[in-house]
């Protein structure tokens, strides 16, 4: 599977705005069945990342949490969660939040008081059983803590997205057989 490195797509949410930072990741899927929708994509996003991710995370989190910043740990998640996602904005799942959501795109974010980010997650149905996904992120900063913040998570985040994308199709197409 080959991940691409795109600009956000027009038809995402996310196109309309202007950020600090941006980027956005897109591979091309079969979906014969035509079962693989929005909701499968972002259940799969929060539960196939590879674990390697998993302990960036904990890190990342012990690492925040001594600057008051908003950690997974402190949000209720887990799989119950997962299985009741029906991706209502405003729901909840670790701290990422439902801010928008379409019929292929799901938009999660969360506003903190260094920094406010989203990240869209759409699905692209094309021609003859293809589906793109793209998972695009947009970054404001609200603050030079926000900027400092950033600098050592950017380069993991140009690891981390494509990885996630990676992730995301192999546990849908698992589900899909």
């Amino acid at each position: 599977m080959r991940v691409q490195k795109v600009y956000i797509p027009c038809e995402s949410l996310l196109s309309k705005d202007n950020y600090d930072y941006s980027d956005s990741f897109k591979a091309e899927f079969t979906d014969k069945e035509d079962t693989i929708d929005i909701i499968t994509i972002t259940k799969a996003f929060f539960s196939a990342s590879p674990g390697w991710i998993g302990k960036l995370f904990v890190l990342r989190n012990k690492i925040v949490s001594i600057f008051g910043l908003k950690t997974g740990d402190k949000i209720k998640a887990g799989e119950e969660v997962l299985d009741n996602f029906k991706a209502d904005i405003g729901e909840q799942v670790g701290i990422f939040k439902v801010f928008e959501r379409t019929e292929n795109e799901i938009i999660l974010g969360e506003d903190d008081t260094h920094l406010n980010f989203r990240v869209s997650l759409l699905l692209d149905p094309k021609l003859d059983d293809k589906k793109d996904f793209s998972i695009s992120t947009t970054v404001n900063f609200n603050n030079w803590f926000g900027k400092l913040y950033f600098l050592p998570v950017k380069p993991f985040h140009k690891l981390i997205v494509p990885a996630m994308l990676k992730s995301v199709i192999k546990e849908v197409k698992k589900g899909a057989l």
